[in-house]
């Protein structure tokens, strides 16, 4: 993978950026851990964090948007990702573009995820003129529930779904929706 241009946001302690060749060892640690996989569908091994990047970088590529590699400012340190994905086809929030972000357990409980997604919602209502931008996650995650109210993503019931990938009753098989629109 080249190393594509640099930051395209940046946030009073973060870099929102492209991905580069130096994240991908980081991110596989991040991935391989069962506390910050657990309720992204499990851990991811070096291949699959590889089709992952790839997937952030098409994205980019193809439609502008994407999830961006964070970066710590004061120290350059890869903390995790944050950003818009489109919406799978196969789930019933589609068409659409959906915010999540997974960042490295060292790095929980200091407000990055919310700065991160705040800049990343802003961008994308700003600079891509998306309507609206929702996120979807796990009824047991409420750390992620949490960011989405003070990012303010409002929870709408009315959306939740059953994702198609986990059979009924299993705990990653109903997602609550949240969503904010355009101002």
């Amino acid at each position: 993978m080249a190393d594509p241009p640099d930051a395209m946001i940046e946030t009073e302690r973060l870099i929102l950026r492209r991905w580069r060749e130096a994240d991908v060892e980081p991110y596989v640690a991040m991935m391989a851990d069962p506390q910050v996989a657990d309720t992204l569908g499990g851990v991811l091994d070096r291949a699959q964090v590889g089709r992952s990047i790839a997937r952030n970088e098409a994205a980019f590529e193809q439609q502008g948007i994407g999830r961006f590699a964070v970066e710590r400012r004061g120290d350059g340190r890869f903390l995790g990702h944050c950003g818009l994905m489109p919406i799978h086809e196969s789930l019933p929030p589609a068409p659409g573009f959906e915010i999540g972000w997974a960042l490295a357990k060292d790095a929980w409980g200091a407000g990055y995820a919310s700065e991160a997604a705040r800049a990343a919602i802003a961008d994308a209502f700003a600079r891509a003129e998306l309507a609206e931008v929702i996120a979807y996650t796990t009824v047991g995650n409420l750390r992620s529930q949490a960011v989405m109210a003070r990012v303010g993503l409002a929870r709408t019931p009315a959306r939740d779904f059953d994702h198609p990938l986990f059979e009924a009753g299993h705990p990653l098989c109903r997602h609550l929706m949240f969503v904010a629109n355009r101002p």
